[in-house]
């Protein structure tokens, strides 16, 4: 039902154009100059780029449907793209889209984005009937699912929702996905001369050091997770360093393990600290708290009659990962991630298969279908 070769082009040209995290202005007027083609009753640009010092809101486009007693159905996909993303060169070989290698290739999450515009392209071109649509393009999602995070709620009007940004075949869905914590630890000691009176001092490094080896880390159970991505401190190698940084992230698709991990290290690193003759400041910051959807959501079963239309299976997923469904699921409307077949994201050997491509936006625009069938 789609144009593949469509599909195929514009992909393409939408890697090809630089889009970074909060610097999403060249692809948004872009969407929103291809939204108004397609027909858009309403299009939204909210302030999350201004909250957040970037260039661009998030787009939110409203299409009036055919079929009045038809649910409201959100279609979702972000802007941006972690880096290298400039100069990004496509290529397609046997099969698979690959960049030449000197960056990214921005599949994660352009094959959403493509695959929202198509949808909308073949439901106008042949007619489909559908319900009322909600297009949600995101800003700032990599680094912490900013945008939706500062999205103007009051925009938001779905019965339910489809976030298009994971890995897997399409038909995979995520139903389930972790919450997140960010744990800043600042340990401070006292600073001397190590060559002359190293014992005047209390090392932030070496009490840093300790918390590091106190802390759980890595898998902690089969739904919750934690990690040290980052640590600085100390200024010269003759400095018994008065001050170090860590910071860590803590996981769950449990709030309660979610809580319990945080307050452990939280715990952990200021009784450490004092041990070592230092103090500990911690802050912690919530990304995002964890959603678990029924498994007989409308959203998903709306999937499934889709997937079995065009005889995709269904792989039903706890994700390790979150998303912007993270948020939406938070403002009331249930939503699920679907997989568009990006491999090895945030890494210069992402790639996509040409069939996952075209079978994302095929799905997408049957989902649609499915929901405005009496």
């Amino acid at each position: 039902m789609i144009n593949k070769k469509r599909v195929l082009d514009e992909f393409f040209e939408l890697v090809s154009i630089r889009c970074s995290t909060l610097d999403e202005r060249e692809m948004g007027d872009l969407l929103t100059a291809r939204l108004k083609e397609l027909g858009a009753a309403e299009i939204h640009e909210d302030g999350a780029g201004k909250v957040l010092g970037g260039n661009c809101g998030n787009i939110i486009a409203n299409f009036k449907g055919t079929v009045p007693t038809a649910p409201t159905v959100m279609l979702t996909a972000h802007m941006d793209c972690v880096e290298p993303c400039e100069g990004i060169r496509p290529q397609l070989v046997d099969g698979v889209i690959r960049s030449d290698g000197t960056t990214i290739l921005g599949a994660d999450d352009k094959a959403g984005v493509v695959s929202i515009l198509e949808t909308l392209r073949r439901l106008r071109e042949q007619n489909i009937p559908h319900g009322n649509l909600q297009i949600v393009f995101t800003v700032a999602e990599e680094g912490g699912v900013n945008g939706s995070q500062n999205i103007d709620r009051s925009l938001l009007r779905a019965d339910f929702g489809y976030t298009l940004d994971t890995h897997g075949h399409p038909g995979m869905a995520a139903f389930k996905a972790p919450g997140k914590n960010q744990i800043e630890v600042v340990v401070r000691g006292k600073a001397s001369h190590a060559g002359v009176e190293p014992e005047a001092g209390r090392n932030a490094i070496v009490a840093a050091g300790k918390i590091l080896a106190a802390m759980p880390q890595g898998r902690i159970d089969e739904e919750t997770t934690c990690n040290a991505g980052r640590i600085t401190g100390g200024t010269a190698t003759n400095v018994v360093a008065e001050s170090c940084t860590i910071n860590f992230e803590s996981r769950s698709r449990d709030k309660a393990k979610l809580d319990a991990l945080t307050a452990r290290m939280t715990d952990i690193a200021e009784r450490t600290a004092r041990e070592a003759g230092c103090t500990a400041t911690i802050t912690v910051k919530k990304d995002y708290d964890p959603y678990e959807l029924p498994q007989d959501a409308r959203a998903i079963q709306y999937l499934r009659r889709a997937a079995d239309t065009l005889g995709f299976p269904v792989v039903l997923e706890e994700e390790g990962g979150g998303s912007d469904a993270n948020f939406f699921n938070a403002y009331g409307v249930p939503t699920t991630v679907l997989g568009v077949g990006m491999t090895d994201c945030h890494t210069k050997e992402e790639s996509i298969l040409e069939e996952d491509l075209y079978n994302a936006a095929e799905l997408a625009l049957e989902i649609v279908r499915q929901t405005a069938l009496v």
